[in-house]
Parts: C-alpha cells; sequence; structure tokens
C-alpha cells in the first residue's frame, strides 16, 4: 500500500545538492504548486493525442488522470510518474478507425494495456534482462523512428489544408524552443500551439458555437470498445514501445534520484500502466505512457515528490469533468495541427535516432546497418501485407523486420565466428 510523505527539510528550502525524494514533500501549498507544473507539462501532449485521432480530449483527460493515480498505488507511491497519451498509439488509432470506427481502435488499445499488463507481471517475476535480449538498442530505436516517420504523410496533408497558419505555429515552435530555457522551452509545443489558435482566430478560422453550447460540469465523453480482431497488428508494436518508454522511465528516475532500488519496481510500473491503458480503452480514452516532459520538470526542480503527482491527476480528472474544456480544446484548427505534427512527428523519430546515440550503437556493423535500414524502409514507406482479414501495415511489417532481422544475422554471424573457430 502507498505509504504517507515526510516533510523534506523545513518543506520550504530545498539545499544546495539536495533533492526532494518520491517519499518526501514540501508544503501542501507549494506541492500544489510543483503538480500545477505537471498539470502544464503534460498538457500539451495529453491533448494533442485525442485531437489528432478524433477520440474525446474530456475522456483522454480523465482516464490519463485516474491512470497516474493508479500508477502511484501500484508502484507504492515510489515511482513519480504521470500517465499521459501515447504518440505511439496515433497511427494504429488512424487506421483503426477508418476501417472500424473508435470501437475497433478502442478494443486495440484494450488489447494493448492488457498484454502491457502481463508483461509487467512477467517482469515482477523475471526482471527485465529478457527485454534487453530481444530489444537491443539498435531494435529499440528503429521501432521508434519508424513509428514517428511512418506519420509524416499524416503531417503533410495537415500542413497543406491551411499552410499559413501552420507555418506561423511550426516556426513558433522552433523560435520557443531555443529563444528561453527551462520549463518554457520544453513546453515549446503548447506555446506553438497558442501562437497558431491565436493567429487562426485572427484569420476567422475557429468557431465557438460547440464551446458555448457544452456544459462547465459534466461526465466525459465516454465509448465503448467493439471486438475487431483485424486490426491487432497494427496495434501490436505499440507493446515494445510501450516497454521501452516505460523502462527508460525508470531508469531514469532511478539514475536521477540516486536510488537504485527503484529499478526493481519496472514490473510494477508496466503492469500500472497496462492497466490505465486497458481502463482507457474500455472507456473512450487514448492509450496511456509513462511522460518524458515531467521527468524534465523534475530534472529543473529537483522535486522528485509523488504528492505533487498525485495533485496533478486529480487536476487532469477535473479537466476531464468539463465538457467545456473539451469542446475548447477540439476547437483548435487543423492548420495549428499541421505545424505541431510536423515538429512532433519528426522528434518522435529522432527519439529513436537518440537511442542509437546514447547506447552508442555500432553502425559500421553490418547487422546493425541492416536492421535499422529495413525498418525504416517498410515504415516509412508503409509497405502493407493483407492475410485473410488482417491487414499488416508498414509499422507492424517495420517491428517484425527489426526484430527478426537482427536476430537471424546476429545468429548467423555467430555461427560463423563458431565455425571459424
Amino acid at each position: 500500500m502507498p505509504q504517507p510523505w515526510t516533510l523534506h527539510s523545513d518543506g520550504r528550502t530545498i539545499a544546495e545538492g539536495e533533492i526532494v525524494g518520491p517519499t518526501e514533500r514540501l508544503t501542501w501549498p507549494r506541492t500544489i504548486g510543483f503538480g500545477a507544473q505537471h498539470v502544464v507539462a503534460m498538457f500539451g501532449a495529453t491533448f494533442l493525442v485525442p485531437l489528432l485521432t478524433g477520440f474525446p480530449p474530456s475522456a483522454t483527460l480523465f482516464f490519463s488522470g485516474v491512470g497516474t493515480m493508479l500508477f502511484l498505488i501500484i508502484t507504492g507511491n515510489r515511482l513519480p510518474s504521470y500517465l499521459g497519451s501515447s504518440f505511439a498509439f496515433i497511427a494504429p488509432i488512424g487506421a483503426a478507425t477508418a476501417t472500424d470506427g473508435m470501437g475497433g481502435a478502442l478494443f486495440g488499445i484494450m488489447v494493448i494495456g492488457i498484454l502491457l499488463a502481463v508483461v509487467g507481471g512477467i517482469v515482477m517475476i523475471t526482471g527485465t534482462g529478457w527485454i534487453d535480449a530481444l530489444m537491443p538498442p539498435v531494435v529499440s530505436g528503429a521501432i521508434v523512428a519508424l513509428i514517428g516517420l511512418n506519420l509524416a504523410p499524416v503531417a503533410a496533408d495537415n500542413f497543406g489544408k491551411a499552410p499559413w497558419t501552420a507555418l506561423v505555429t511550426l516556426a513558433a515552435v522552433l523560435l520557443i524552443a531555443v529563444a528561453f530555457r527551462g520549463l518554457t522551452a520544453r513546453l515549446s509545443i503548447v506555446v506553438g500551439v497558442v501562437i497558431g489558435y491565436a493567429f487562426a482566430l485572427v484569420a476567422g478560422d475557429i468557431d465557438f458555437t460547440a464551446v458555448g453550447q457544452a456544459a462547465w460540469i459534466g461526465l466525459p465523453d465516454f465509448h465503448t470498445p467493439t471486438a475487431a480482431w483485424s486490426v491487432l497488428p497494427t496495434f501490436l508494436p505499440v507493446v515494445l514501445v510501450l516497454v521501452a518508454e516505460n523502462v527508460g522511465h525508470v531508469r531514469s528516475v532511478a539514475h536521477l534520484t540516486g536510488d537504485q532500488s527503484l529499478n526493481r519496481r519496472t514490473g510494477r510500473a508496466l503492469l500500472a500502466d497496462g492497466l490505465a491503458t486497458t481502463l482507457a480503452g474500455a472507456g473512450g480514452g487514448s492509450g496511456t505512457t509513462t511522460y518524458g516532459e515531467n521527468i524534465g520538470v523534475m530534472a529543473a526542480t529537483r522535486v522528485y515528490s509523488t504528492a505533487a503527482y498525485w495533485v496533478a491527476g486529480v487536476t487532469a480528472v477535473l479537466l476531464g469533468l468539463s465538457p467545456k474544456i473539451g469542446a475548447l480544446i477540439n476547437t483548435i484548427p487543423v492548420g495549428v495541427l499541421g505545424g505541431i505534427t510536423t515538429a512532433l512527428y519528426g522528434l518522435i523519430g529522432i527519439i529513436g535516432v537518440k537511442i542509437w546515440i546514447d547506447n552508442r550503437v555500432d553502425f559500421s556493423r553490418p547487422v546493425n546497418q541492416f536492421t535499422a535500414a529495413v525498418a525504416l524502409v517498410i515504415g516509412i514507406g508503409n509497405l502493407t501485407i493483407t492475410l485473410g482479414d488482417l491487414v499488416f501495415t508498414g509499422i507492424a511489417l517495420g517491428t517484425i523486420a527489426a526484430v527478426v532481422v537482427f536476430h537471424v544475422m546476429t545468429t548467423v554471424e555467430r555461427l560463423r565466428s563458431d565455425a571459424a573457430a
């Protein structure tokens, strides 16, 4: 069961070289303030996913808050994290919605959540060694990169529908990212949305009719899944991405807090994210993942208190209970989305490249060269194969290719070395 927090020092100051640990807190007014920062940090990315996929923002915000609190309970208040909308779901949701509607997409999300929870249970028993063996950095980096780059045509389509608004939005994102430091720079996507929205407002491209008609308080726009097994091939690679994100998040927090024992909670983190994603899929929300944006906030403030995340989770639930806020989010025009996604989808691709760089992947080795090359071309080109009712798109095939190419080539390489010896 989660344990209560102890007051750090006098609850007001953080001495040089110290941090506020996960099981500590500052005074409640300060803790609420830090929780508000986490809300701001997660909000831009969390609401963008439903906006891009056509899912109800109110339900997504609601389930992200519920999922965050569930995560904190399952990890015993020891692992600070916010569970926001995962970008890995964008392409599968789009494909599933086109063929089987929102219900089919929610079914895919729910199944992925169940599978992730199962993986979490296995990791709690066996540890993470088998994950590292299945997905070494060259494989995990390729999977993350191809998911982002596979979405490039969507960004281009949005950009082309309102190029001037998209250009203003994109320029704002780029300039904010380099003109400022700290939290403002990390929130360049949010600020870019605000600036692009203002431009579109002046241009008369926004209709507030739905906002005026929406109630201030009400239940989120819940939806239920409908069984659509044909969508699963597109969704299955997302499990690998969520595993990699959660493992990386736990390791980052353990490193930043200097508490390596947190790595032993990786299985609980995966289980919690899996259950949160399952719950979201069952009710109309987007699949969740641990958020790097909030790690950045913790690194900047040196406050790792899970109490602040309880504040953020409760706030997200309250935001989800306001239909007017959901309606306001839905007024963001396609041009703004075009500018944001041009940067955002590319950044997802670059995260994959960063995984290679951080882990010093040796691309002079043919195994690594071909693992990345084949997976990326399949993903970006969106190679598609149909087997009966099942459709395997570029993301699924690229993911399969990354895993299979690496392990087959590595095995052949090892057998050749053994034979030569």
